[in-house]
């Protein structure tokens, strides 16, 4: 019998989990028992989740910002009294367009986010989890983070130090019990994506449908995936059905060959 992923009285941090695939996260976690923190930079989503999910803690958090995050484990410690599980979820698109194009202030956001924010979260979250019996830590990353990703630059790169961040304190964690992996989505169906299918088709003078299809079917599966595909596969790897997994970028994309 297939061991289940209870997370009863396990306490979880989960970054930008107020919408999106961060809140597909924080209702399958609250489903399993956890005790929740969440954060997001969007307050009034914050509030909407508050409401839908009685008894989950929020924080307002800026992850890229140091003095915001230091706030953000205070409230840890407040409110959790020590943390299990970190879950690194936030991330911006950042910019569409070709190198020569983007600006360094672009650049310079995307990367501040989707890894400085990891590291700072991080960092103070190590010591917390050594000292739980079953730590871990899990890092979102893309599968712009194992492949190129033309007109996407900035985002790629920073997936792609995700995973060399993940692998790294894998090896630097381990001996104390602290697993970390890095989970690699392919296109999830939503908002996000088809705001950057649109600026892709604005930068490359295509029509819309033409490059949602490229997106849609860029997978052998012949479809995105869901922001439920990858929320299951965090849980599993946040459980302890999972406890000889680490070091690890799991790619859930539908065997995705080429990105557009």
């Amino acid at each position: 019998m297939f061991e289940d992923c209870s997370l009863h009285g396990r306490k979880v941090l989960i970054t930008a989990g107020a919408d999106g695939l961060g809140l597909e996260m924080t209702r399958l976690f609250h489903a399993a028992g956890a005790s929740l923190l969440v954060c997001d930079i969007n307050a009034a989503r914050l509030e909407d989740l508050r409401r839908d999910l009685p008894g989950v803690a929020t924080k307002v958090a800026d992850v890229s910002d140091e003095a915001s995050v230091a706030q953000l484990f205070e409230q840890v410690g407040t409110t959790l009294g020590g943390l299990d599980i970190l879950i690194n979820n936030a991330g911006v698109a950042g910019p569409t367009g070709f190198v020569q194009d983007l600006s360094k202030t672009d650049w310079d956001r995307t990367l501040a986010v989707n890894i400085t924010g990891q590291f700072l979260c991080a960092r103070l979250a190590v010591p917390l989890l050594k000292t739980s019996s079953a730590g871990v830590m899990i890092n979102l990353s893309s599968a712009a983070g194992h492949l190129g990703f033309a007109g996407r630059s900035a985002y790629s790169a920073s997936k792609w130090a995700v995973v060399g961040f993940t692998k790294s304190l894998a090896i630097e964690l381990g001996p104390f019990g602290v697993r970390v992996n890095a989970i690699l989505p392919g296109a999830v169906e939503g908002p996000r994506i088809r705001a950057v299918i649109d600026a892709k088709a604005k930068t490359l003078g295509q029509p819309v449908a033409d490059i949602a299809s490229q997106y849609e079917n860029q997978a052998v599966l012949g479809r995105m995936v869901t922001a439920r595909d990858i929320a299951n596969m965090v849980l599993f790897n946040a459980s302890d059905a999972a406890r000889s997994v680490t070091g690890q970028a799991i790619v859930i994309d539908g065997l995705t060959q080429k990105l557009y």
